[in-house]
């Protein structure tokens, strides 16, 4: 492969897409992939925003608003009983203005700026391996914004959790994640009390309180081993258990001040004792029992394949080469699950730089890959309703399994056709710089002359845009 096409490939199929200037790097492209995974990881581009125990804080407070508005309402309807009178008043300050303004107002906005600085940071960002890097982790740890009780920490996990984790070691990155409030709310594990724990005997006959299962059976289906990564039933009735009273601030504790963590460990809810999984005996030691079962997981031969083989499809094909997949799996085992030792293993595979390599670009990539392009940042109130025309919202994969990554998932007809609307949608988003320029900056040596013929003899800079983000080349990374 020529030295331009290796760049264009870390640029576009390593990376989120060339921005102007990028094409004309003197960086080897396979330093300039390593380099990345010194940094923080972008880190740093979010520091003003909250943390998810803030956000603990602000929900505490909206809750008891809520319930102050509900008194104010049965209020003003006794008093209207009782003087036979019309007590609604100024519409400005009425109890369903109250119950519908400020509080959950505020929340949604602040649910607007974590996005807005996730997608100003992915298009404008030097890192885009890195980058793609934490996007991949964000979908194979989904969490969905359709679901209330994760709407606040999706974006946050992936600052908190993933970005801080993305070089280490994957134990250090599954604890993070599954201790996470995003992940602790979304999988219900919240609401997950142990049979034989404290609270349950406590509260026998009077409430209905039980195991739930569902975060420990995506831990082990999804997130490590595999759906055929050797488990049983009872290795996930097990590891439920063993991570009962792993929860989040209630909102008493948060209401007058930010709690010191958005992680708690409810020794009550617990249920104790030793637990059996994979064959394993863990005894009972709280909170760090299920600690101890995430790091046998996180080094198990099943989650190097199952995440290796994950890795090599986001990176390089929908049926990546079996070869690569070994040589990720191996330096995994060798070294402990450390991440930034497996990207290595994949970025030194040539396979992985081989000009049949290629992947057909999700929604997110190719709205992030046009900005890119056009070097032209936009605020979610304008991309997100372009992504959900599309079919991949931001953080709303409506499942824990994420979103597919697979090309069969995005390019069937309608979906075509919808993105032929999107590329007209993005060609207006700004003002439009010259097509071909924009193309030679978004493609690179892979710029062939039917496309270039076309933007030439576009009757505008707008629909030229529009042609380019269109065109068949543009749908790949290469």
């Amino acid at each position: 492969m020529t030295d331009d096409l290796k760049l264009a490939s870390a640029l576009n199929r390593f990376g989120l897409g060339a921005r102007p200037g990028d094409p004309d790097r003197r960086d080897d492209p396979h330093t300039l992939l390593t380099r990345q995974m010194t940094g923080d990881a972008g880190t740093s581009a979010f520091a003003s925003l909250p943390s998810s125990a803030e956000y603990v804080h602000r929900e505490a407070a909206l809750l008891a608003s809520l319930r102050q508005a509900k008194r104010q309402r049965d209020d003003d309807a006794m008093l209207r009983v009782r003087d036979d009178m019309s007590m609604q008043g100024d519409a400005s300050m009425s109890p369903r203005r109250m119950r519908r303004g400020g509080g959950r107002g505020d929340l949604r906005a602040a649910v607007r700026d974590e996005l807005d600085a996730r997608y100003g940071h992915a298009v404008t960002t030097p890192d885009g391996f890195a980058e793609r890097l934490v996007r991949f982790w964000s979908n194979h740890f989904a969490v969905s914004l359709d679901k209330r009780p994760a709407l606040l920490y999706a974006a946050p996990m992936e600052r908190e959790a993933i970005r801080a984790n993305l070089f280490g070691r994957f134990d250090a990155l599954l604890v993070a994640v599954e201790s996470h409030p995003a992940m602790l709310r979304y999988l219900d594990n919240v609401r997950s009390v142990g049979d034989d724990s404290r609270i349950a005997r406590r509260v026998a006959g009077k409430r209905q309180l039980g195991l739930n299962e569902n975060l420990a059976r995506e831990i082990l289906e999804l997130h490590t081993l595999g759906v055929d990564g050797g488990y049983t039933q009872g290795d996930v009735t097990e590891l439920a258990r063993a991570i009962t009273g792993w929860s989040t601030p209630a909102p008493r504790e948060s209401i007058d001040a930010v709690p010191p963590a958005a992680f708690v460990f409810r020794p009550n809810a617990h249920e104790g004792g030793a637990r059996r999984v994979l064959g394993r005996t863990y005894a009972d030691a709280g909170v760090q029992q299920g600690h101890a079962i995430l790091r046998d997981l996180a080094v198990h031969p099943s989650t190097a394949r199952h995440v290796s083989t994950k890795l090599a499809r986001h990176f390089i094909a929908d049926e990546p080469p079996r070869a690569v997949v070994d040589r990720m799996a191996q330096a995994w085992t060798r070294n402990g699950g450390t991440l930034a030792d497996v990207y290595r293993a994949l970025i030194d595979s040539p396979e992985a730089w081989a000009r049949t390599a290629r992947k057909f670009r999700t929604p997110d990539d190719f709205l992030i890959a046009a900005l890119r392009a056009m070097d032209a940042s936009q605020p979610i109130a304008r991309l997100q309703p372009v992504l959900a025309q599309l079919g991949e919202p931001a953080f709303t994969p409506r499942s824990p399994a994420g979103f597919p990554d697979a090309t069969s998932a995005w390019n069937g007809g309608d979906a075509l056709f919808k993105r032929i609307q999107a590329a007209q949608r993005l060609a207006s988003l700004t003002a439009s710089p010259d097509p071909l320029a924009t193309a030679r900056i978004a493609l690179g040596p892979h710029l062939d002359d039917a496309t270039a013929t076309t933007l030439r003899r576009a009757e505008s800079a707008r629909s030229g845009l529009a042609l380019l983000f269109a065109s068949p080349a543009f749908q790949w990374r290469t």
